[in-house]
């Protein structure tokens, strides 16, 4: 088996070094780059999230220093990351995989 699960949502696929969502199998890009530029973005005000729905005073972070970015994948819309982040930053790169040692761990234990 050439694919290993890297969280709930993203997989490798090592023989072509491509991330895949688990959901739906779509190709979401190059695995030695940033999973989230394969992904569908959109933005919220955090009001939105942080409302009680009731009226009453809650904490919600300022939209003018804040940002929420959901990430989902473009096939079948599973959400697969939020950030928050200040206005302007990009998006953040969380997980960097050694493509290399994962293809020798697969070679050793398949000559097992």
């Amino acid at each position: 088996m050439s694919q290993r699960i890297i969280t709930e949502y993203l997989a490798i696929d090592l023989e072509t070094e491509r991330w895949l969502c688990r959901r739906c199998q779509r190709d979401l890009g190059n695995a030695r780059e940033n999973y989230k530029l394969g992904l569908a973005f959109r933005q919220r005000d955090p009001g939105e999230i942080h409302s009680s729905g009731l009226g009453e005073p809650r904490y919600t972070p300022d939209p003018q220093w804040c940002r929420l970015v959901e990430m989902f994948c473009p096939g079948c819309a599973t959400l697969i990351e939020v950030e928050y982040l200040p206005p302007g930053h990009p998006i953040t790169y969380d997980i960097e995989i050694d493509i290399d040692a994962l293809k020798a761990d697969q070679q050793s234990r398949s000559k097992r």
